[in-house]
Order: structure tokens, then C-alpha cells, then sequence
């Protein structure tokens, strides 16, 4: 998964990562803004995750949402 990619695509990309977590605010959608340290910090604050688990849940997400990762496209 290209995440420079996601972040030229974060309003497409943005309502995958809603649909996966959906305690996330609009505001921590605004500063995630595609950018893959900011989602595992917010999903370690939002939901009180470890950092391992965190990245493991994104991991999962990019796995399984390859082409919407890619290139926006839902």
C-alpha cells in the first residue's frame, strides 16, 4: 500500500478507514489526513491500543483494501 498515494486520495480513502473505525472523529480524519503514523496514534488514543496493536490493525486494513489504498478507488 502506497500511502502517499492515500494521502493525495484521503477524502475517497478517508470513508474506508470511517467504515473500520468508526469512533474516529471528523476531526481526527482532518488530522490523520492520509498519513499512516497519525492513523495508528489516533487509533492508540481513540480506542487505548498499544502501538503494536495499532499497527497491526492497519497492517490488517491495508491487506484487505488493497485496491482502494491504491489508487482512492472504493
Amino acid at each position: 500500500m502506497n500511502w502517499d498515494t492515500i494521502e493525495g486520495s484521503w477524502k475517497t480513502a478517508k470513508g474506508k478507514v470511517r467504515e473500520q473505525w468508526g469512533e474516529l472523529t471528523d476531526d481526527d480524519l482532518d488530522v490523520i489526513a492520509g498519513k499512516r503514523d497519525q492513523l495508528v496514534g489516533k487509533l492508540q488514543t481513540r480506542y487505548g491500543k498499544t502501538k503494536d496493536v495499532a499497527e497491526q490493525e492497519v497492517a490488517d486494513y491495508e491487506r484487505r483494501n488493497p485496491t482502494s489504498a491504491a489508487d482512492g478507488a472504493e
